[in-house]
Parts: structure tokens; C-alpha cells; sequence
């Protein structure tokens, strides 16, 4: 399931509900009482420091199904005042509030993934994962790939989605976004990734194909996808529609071509463009629920992080809130 779940907390009154929502998350992806707890937890710890350290923020909660195993990703997102020090807010017994001091120290230990990213003046973006019985991760995939995915206000479902299919020596990595919001929208691209998980397309443009005579059904989608080669050093991207593509490398960003059309209803033809893939490149992909004119210039650091917490923070400070909103980036695996 890669549409998170938000949960906006405002006070402390907020807290107990994120941690209620964390624990059933947990329980419908099969964790037991004790996994589950842990989840809810950590839960707890972000939603309490939300409201003491920043005036309150965003918890955004998903099950992760792209890896062997299940996983439950909580990130904590807020746009304080920032740490001028993350190293020394990470140590136990650290606090500037009066308290224990061992928030954060807490979730590192709580969680199998823990990333976190803070700079005066730009807020706080902290991101967990779990696993059952802390075991140890399988993705042996060549690339980490991540994705932020939330509904417009107001709307029980989200009309955008990605996905990816890995492959021995990269991914195809897919956004849509269904025409308009909620329901509809949903089921556009619902219609859309299940095409795109149906079989190995050969290349992107195949895809697209695919999916347009697939959806014809539906009110119809934008769409993107690619194909990232790690050996290759290179990526094959074709779009219809309004999803943006671009490869953010050595400080330039790359924006890859997507024609006009509506996947679905009017798409008059589909090519495939070829980029450089260079090393430490970041593959961002985002529906038009995220502004264009984004950067991350004034984020030191941010792009080594966990692509998951860059998308976080993208989504956190450029998305427009008045429509769905999906941001996918790529990264090579480390380690």
C-alpha cells in the first residue's frame, strides 16, 4: 500500500489518536501485539515532540509492500525552528523542554530503519520503519526507491499512485495520477498500476501503451515511467500528461520530456528519452499535486538521506494542498 495515511497532530489531544492508528496499521499487516506496540511507540514519541518541540506537524504512516517482507514506515514531518545540532539532540538525556531526553534516541532503538533531517530554520523530517520480529532487511535491489502518496483534504482515497518493478540491474519506476481527485481519480490509476504490475514490460513506452488501450474504461490518467540502469550509467523516460521527471545531479536538475495527452482517452503517440545516470544522482518523480519550481539547494544534506525522507521533505514544503500529491525518488543502494 503505498498511500500514506495522515494524521495531522495540533496538541496532545492528537497524540493518543496517532497512536491508535499506528497500532492498528501494524495489526492489519500482521504484526504481533509486541511488534505492533513498538510501532505505536515510536508513534507516541513523534506525536509528543511535535507538539512540545514545534508547535505540531504531520505524522504520515503507510505499509510498505516492496519488500520481502512487509514494513511500517511512520514519518514525522514539521516546520519548526529546526536543530542547529542533530547529534546532540540524538543523545539520550539531551532535552530542551524538561523532559527524559529520549525521544529520539528511543525510535532509533524502537525502529530497524531510523533517518532524520534538520536544519535551522527549515524544521524537522524524521522517518522509521519496522519490520516483524526485527528482522533483518532482504531488499538486495541495486537501487532504494521511496515514495510520499497522500490524498487531497477531505478525500477518503488518493487518485495518484506509484509503483516500481524491480530489475536485476535497476527498476521501472511508475507515477499517475488519475484525472481530478477521490474516487474516480482512484480508480484511474488503480486500473493503471495494475497493468504496470501485470507483466515485465520490455521498455517504458511499451508500458504506456499498455495502460492507455488498459484504462479506456476509466476517466483517464497522467503517467510516467522509467527505466533506471545502474550498469548503464543511463535512464529511459517516456510521460503523457502532466507528471514531472527529473534527474538532480552535481547540482543541476534535468527535467526528462513528457508529451501531451491523457493516458487513456488521448494519447497520440509515446517515446522514450535517454538521460546520463551519474553517480549519486536522485531520480525525482512527482504529480502536479507538487509545485515545479521546487529545489533542494537550501536543504544541506538532505540528499544523502533515505529517499523516503527526501520525498517527505519535498512534500512537506512544496506540495500545494489542493490536490493529491505523490513525489517518488531513486537513489543507488548503499551498502
Amino acid at each position: 500500500m503505498n498511500t500514506h495515511q495522515l494524521i495531522p497532530i495540533g496538541d496532545q489531544s492528537d497524540v493518543s489518536g496517532a497512536r491508535i492508528a499506528a497500532h492498528h496499521l501494524a495489526a492489519r499487516a500482521g504484526f504481533d501485539d509486541t511488534d505492533a506496540h513498538r510501532v505505536g511507540i515510536v508513534a507516541t514519541e513523534m506525536g509528543t515532540n511535535l507538539v512540545k518541540h514545534a508547535g505540531g506537524g504531520e505524522l504520515l504512516m503507510r505499509v510498505v509492500d516492496a519488500a520481502p517482507e512487509l514494513e511500517i514506515e511512520v514519518l514525522s514531518l514539521d516546520r519548526a525552528k529546526g536543530m542547529t545540532n542533530v547529534a546532540q539532540s540524538m543523545a539520550d538525556g539531551h532535552s530542551t523542554t524538561g523532559s527524559l531526553g529520549q525521544g529520539l534516541g528511543a525510535m532509533q532503538r524502537l525502529s530497524e530503519l531510523f533517518d532524520i533531517h534538520s536544519a535551522p530554520g527549515r524544521g524537522t523530517a524524521i522517518l522509521t520503519r519496522f519490520r516483524q520480529k526485527r528482522s533483518p532487511s532482504r531488499n538486495g535491489a541495486p537501487l532504494d526507491i521511496a515514495g510520499v502518496s497522500v490524498a487531497m483534504g477531505g478525500e477518503p482515497v488518493c487518485g495518484d499512485v506509484w509503483d516500481v518493478q524491480y530489475r536485476h540491474d535497476g527498476a521501472f519506476a511508475l507515477v499517475v495520477d488519475g484525472l481530478g481527485h477521490g474516487t474516480f481519480a482512484a480508480a484511474a490509476a488503480a486500473a493503471a498500476r495494475a497493468i504496470f504490475r501485470s507483466r515485465a514490460f520490455q521498455a517504458p513506452t511499451d508500458a504506456l501503451a499498455a495502460i492507455h488501450e488498459g484504462i479506456r474504461h476509466t476517466r483517464g490518467a497522467a503517467g510516467a515511467i522509467v527505466d533506471l540502469r545502474v550498469k548503464g550509467r543511463s535512464i529511459a523516460a517516456a510521460g503523457v500528461g502532466n507528471i514531472s521527471t527529473a534527474v538532480c545531479a552535481n547540482g543541476h536538475i534535468r527535467q526528462a520530456v513528457s508529451h501531451n495527452g491523457t493516458l487513456g482517452h488521448a494519447a497520440r503517440y509515446f517515446k522514450e528519452y535517454s538521460y546520463p545516470w551519474e553517480p549519486g544522482a536522485l531520480l525525482v518523480m512527482h504529480s502536479d499535486g507538487l509545485t515545479s519550481h521546487w529545489s533542494l539547494d537550501a536543504y544541506p544534506g538532505l540528499s544523502a538521506r533515505h529517499p523516503a525522507l527526501i520525498a517527505g521533505v519535498m512534500y512537506r514544503d512544496f506540495s500545494r494542498r489542493r490536490d493529491d500529491v505523490t513525489v517518488l525518488v531513486a537513489r543507488e543502494a548503499r551498502g
